[in-house]
C-alpha cells in the first residue's frame, strides 16, 4: 500500500495577504486559487510548482479556527521548508524583512534557522546534510 501526505490546511487570515506574503516574500508558487462562494477560495500553494506536499490556505470561519491563526501547533515549529543552499535564502528572506527568531546554526542534520511568517508560525528553514537527502 503507497500512502503520502500531499496538502496541509494552514489557517490564515486574509487569502489575498496570504497570498502575497507566501508568494512575493517566500518565493513559493501559486498552484490554485478558485472561488467556491463568496466567502471561501481553495487556495493552494508550493515552494515549487512540481512539489509533491502543498499548503490549502483557509480563511477561518468560528472563533477557534481564528485564535488558531499564527498558532496552529501551540508555538512549536510548524512547518519545515528544506533548501538547497540555506545561506542564499537565509539572506534573500531577510532582505524582505523575513523574521528571523533563531539565526543559521549547524546541527548533527545540517543547518537550519528559524523564521515566522506573517502569522507568527515558527518554520525551519534547514539544508540537510548531503548524506541524509
Amino acid at each position: 500500500m503507497k500512502r503520502e501526505i500531499t496538502l496541509m490546511t494552514l489557517v490564515v487570515k486574509n487569502y489575498d495577504e496570504a497570498i502575497q506574503y507566501y508568494v512575493n516574500i517566500l518565493g513559493f508558487v501559486l498552484i490554485e486559487d478558485t472561488t467556491i462562494t463568496d466567502k471561501k477560495r481553495w487556495v493552494v500553494i508550493a515552494p515549487q510548482k512540481n512539489s509533491r506536499f502543498k499548503l490549502l490556505l483557509a480563511q477561518p470561519n468560528n472563533e477557534q479556527q481564528i485564535k488558531a491563526i499564527g498558532n496552529q501547533t501551540g508555538g512549536r515549529v510548524f512547518l519545515f521548508l528544506n533548501t538547497d543552499n540555506i545561506e542564499r535564502d537565509y539572506n534573500i528572506y531577510i532582505s524582505k524583512q523575513v523574521k528571523f527568531v533563531r539565526e543559521i546554526s549547524e546541527e548533527y542534520y545540517g543547518k537550519v534557522a528559524v523564521f515566522e511568517d506573517l502569522y507568527g508560525n515558527l518554520w525551519d528553514l534547514i539544508e540537510l546534510n548531503k548524506n541524509l537527502n
